[in-house]
Formats: C-alpha cells, structure tokens, sequence
C-alpha cells in the first residue's frame, strides 16, 4: 500500500513528536485504531446535559425557568473565558482587547435579546405559584456574573454609589462591604441582611476579595489607561468598553425590571422578589449609576444614566 505525500509528512511529523517525548509511536496508533468514533452527543455529553433540570414543583412553565437560568449561566462562563484571556494576554493589543470585547458584547446583547423568551413564555399565575417553592434562592447570587463585573472595571466603581468617594483609597476589603449588591438583598424595614445575601456571602465572598486584588491592575479599565498612556486606545477599544457598559450596566439590569414589573408589581403593592431583593431600587439602573468606564462618558450622559431606558419600560405597563 503506497501512502500519499500528504500521509506521510504527517506520519513523520508524528514520529518525530512522538520520540522527543520518549513514547512508541505505534502504541497510539494502535489506540486510534481501537477507539470508537466520537459521537455529537458524547462530545458534549447531551445526556447529561438534558437531565439537569429538576423542577420543585409540578408546574409545566418552571422547566422554561431553569433552562433559561443555566443557558445564562453559560453565556457568563464564556464572558469569563474571555475575560481572562484579556487579563492573561502578554503583551495585551488594543487588537486582541478590542477582539475579546466584542465577543463579550455579542454574548450580552445576545442574552438581553433572549431574555424575552422565558419573559413571554412563562404563564404569570404560574410562575407566582412556583417561584414561592425557590426561597431564598435568587438569580441574585449569579457569582460568575459579579465575577465579570469585578473583571471589568475598578472595584471603586463597584462600591455604592454614596460611599466611593469616601472609600476611594480603601483596601478591597472594606471596599467589599460597601459592594452596591449587597443593598439589593437587604431589608427596607430593618436594614438586616436577608438568608439570600448571607447564603450568597459565605459562598463567594472570599473568592470575590481574591478576584479583586488579583485584578487591581489588569482589570478592563485599569488596562484602558494603560494603554491610553502609551498611546495605544483606540476609538473602536473605546466604543467596545462603552458598548459593555451599556450592555451589563443598563441593558442587562432592565431586561429584568421590565420582567419584574410585569411579575412583581401589583397595584397598591409590589410582590417582593425571590429571594427579597428589593427590585424597585436594585435594578433601575438611575438609581444605582454604576458605571464601569465614567471617564468614556459625558456629564450629561453620566447623570441620566438609564433613565431614558427605564422611562420607556415603565410607559409600556401603564
């Protein structure tokens, strides 16, 4: 049997990988001789995929619930693929950084898009019923999604917007206690943390300080400037990092005041959310001005951040 050039060059690329590692050649082919063809469903172990869904309740519309929450899930973990790639990059080019910043806007704009889909496919009476069997779990302790946030920007930017000024200079630590989420699952009345944030805390906490130190100098904004200095920003770096502003701080948020409003709000009174967050103040995102890159926007774009969107959401429920 007479083997094509083709076969051969790739024989001998193989032997020659093979031997400067010290192992026989001929071992590994006879494995690929003996090992089954790979399968899609094998691949991406479907499966096991399908049966992790495990409703609480016997209500049909929970399963879109669950589904749409792990397909979210997803979608952060390959932001964070992303984000660390920009973290990791030596040297990082506005290039690679520009690159990686649409990939992560794609997968945001992608998601806010979608989020319509368990929104109108969930019956209300519904979900009302079964969201009560989920207490104290919460979209709310998502820790890859404040994972992305701390990669993003400078924890400062992250702290309340009533305590940075005063915490600017503060380590991570005490920057942490002021960290603007922890006011969502807060009660109003008291001021006590609710079992959702302690849960949430416990879990995460650590991890979150680590994440922040580790990133204190090669976060998003921290790598802006840097390149900044050296002259290397670009105007389309620029308009990824306001478009991923836009997309986590504004789009993102909404999608799920626009959820709550349709669910929670009863007139003369709000239902409380899973988990007790409080939506009305956690979510607009007017109310909290977090914003990842303030020096890429204007004065007047930085003090009606949000509003425009959050006006339009609450004109369509009247």
């Amino acid at each position: 049997m007479h083997f094509s050039p083709e076969i051969e060059e790739r024989l001998a690329q193989l032997q020659e990988k093979y031997e400067a590692m010290g192992q026989d050649m001929v071992s590994y082919l006879d494995g690929l001789l003996f090992a089954d063809f790979l399968t899609y469903w094998d691949y991406i172990h479907l499966d096991t995929l399908l049966s992790l869904q495990s409703p609480k309740t016997p209500f049909p519309d929970e399963e879109i619930f669950i589904m749409y929450h792990q397909i979210t899930e997803l979608y952060f973990k390959l932001v964070l693929h992303e984000c660390k790639q920009i973290t990791a990059a030596q040297p990082l080019t506005p290039v690679f950084f520009t690159a990686r910043l649409k990939r992560i806007n794609q997968y945001f704009e992608a998601l806010t898009t979608s989020f319509g889909i368990m929104v109108d496919g969930m019956e209300k009476e519904q979900f009302l019923k079964f969201r009560m069997s989920l207490l104290p779990a919460s979209g709310f302790q998502s820790g890859q999604y404040r994972m992305i946030e701390i990669y993003a920007t400078d924890f400062i930017n992250l702290v309340a917007k009533d305590k940075r000024a005063e915490l600017g200079a503060a380590s991570i630590e005490e920057q942490f206690e002021y960290i603007y989420w922890k006011f969502g699952a807060t009660e109003l009345s008291t001021g006590k943390k609710t079992l959702t944030l302690k849960q949430f805390e416990k879990k995460y906490a650590a991890t979150f300080i680590s994440l922040g130190k580790a990133n204190a100098t090669s976060n998003f904004y921290s790598l802006y400037h840097q390149l900044k200095a050296n002259g290397l920003a670009t105007p389309e770096l620029e308009a990824e990092l306001k478009q991923l502003d836009v997309n986590v701080n504004v789009n993102w948020p909404l999608v799920h005041y626009k959820s709550a409003v349709r669910y929670l709000n009863r007139e003369p009174e709000e239902i409380k959310a899973t988990g007790g967050t409080n939506w009305q103040k956690y979510l607009p995102p007017r109310f909290q001005k977090r914003i990842f890159y303030p020096s890429l926007w204007n004065e007047q774009e930085f003090e009606n951040w949000g509003k425009a969107w959050v006006e339009k959401v609450l004109k369509e429920f009247r």
